[in-house]
């Protein structure tokens, strides 16, 4: 059983406010590289192919921040699939340093066409968006 998909990002000088903390916008740009890392390594969907025939625009995120990051911090992000619709993706993820939890969020991603429309996934790729489901897990 596959338990989550999952990638370290050191938090770096750019992710910073001048605090030396991370500023929030800057976990949304960290995620959605998780995510494009994701299509990429467990889909086999580069984004760089993907995207000129299609997207997935963020529809709904809701992340819920628990303890700030620092300059330097390896954070750890796991992600898991909530659930797969017609034409939307769901996820899970965590952010955590060491053991610490840094952040959750959720978020719901839909498949769109070159024009923009909703459109069905794939029967491949919704088979491995699938395969990456929760089970419960928190």
């Amino acid at each position: 059983m596959i338990t989550g998909f999952q990638m370290q990002q050191k938090v770096l000088f750019k992710h910073c406010d001048p605090a030396g903390i991370v500023f929030f916008p800057r976990y949304y740009e960290m995620i959605n590289d998780c995510v494009e890392t994701f299509f990429d390594t467990a889909l086999g969907m580069p984004f760089e192919r993907f995207h000129p025939h299609r997207a997935v625009p963020t529809a709904a995120i809701e992340t819920r921040f628990i303890a700030p990051s620092r300059h330097g911090d390896l954070l750890d992000f796991r992600l898991v699939t909530a659930a797969v619709g017609r034409t939307s993706w769901t996820y899970r993820m965590t952010g955590a340093c060491q053991t610490q939890p840094r952040f959750e969020t959720s978020a719901t991603l839909v498949h769109v066409d070159a024009n923009g429309t909703p459109t069905p996934w794939p029967d491949a790729l919704r088979q491995k968006l699938t395969a990456y489901e929760a089970h419960n897990d928190p």
